[in-house]
């Protein structure tokens, strides 16, 4: 066998004889191999356990902040409504002041039939606006 194998060397250490001395401290190792192991293994466990609480620590975290977002988005679309309508009532009161100007200028004119008609569509519009708002007042 050549004596630079690895096959030579493990099986040097192999054709030893078994002394009481050799089988003595193969027994305490194997003991305190398997202490030191319980005692890694119970590492392990409170470390896991450490883990499992930091992961419950940020799923909470998750939803408290899913949470908060989902009100956010909630705010931001009742915003969003407000605004359109805020929109919808100056457009309709612009609308109105225009007519109203007409109606006006008309009647210096003394042109009564258009004054008449620009008035009659103003009497709609606010028509329809109390409807409008009786509708959202029962709902």
């Amino acid at each position: 066998m050549a004596p630079f194998s690895m096959r030579g060397r493990l099986h040097k250490n192999h054709n030893m004889p078994i002394t009481k001395k050799r089988l003595k401290s193969q027994t305490k190792t194997k003991k305190n191999g398997m202490k030191g192991m319980q005692e890694r293994f119970k590492r392990l466990k409170a470390e896991m356990e450490g883990i499992s609480e930091e992961q419950k620590g940020i799923r909470e975290g998750q939803r408290q902040v899913r949470e908060k977002f989902e009100a956010i988005e909630s705010e931001c679309e009742q915003l969003k409504k407000e605004t359109n309508f805020i929109i919808q009532q100056s457009a309709r009161t612009q609308m109105k002041l225009v007519l109203m100007f007409r109606i006006l200028k008309a009647r210096e004119e003394s042109d009564f039939a258009t004054a008449a008609n620009l008035t009659q569509l103003l009497g709609q519009i606010v028509a329809k606006e109390k409807e409008e708002r009786q509708a959202l007042g029962d709902a």
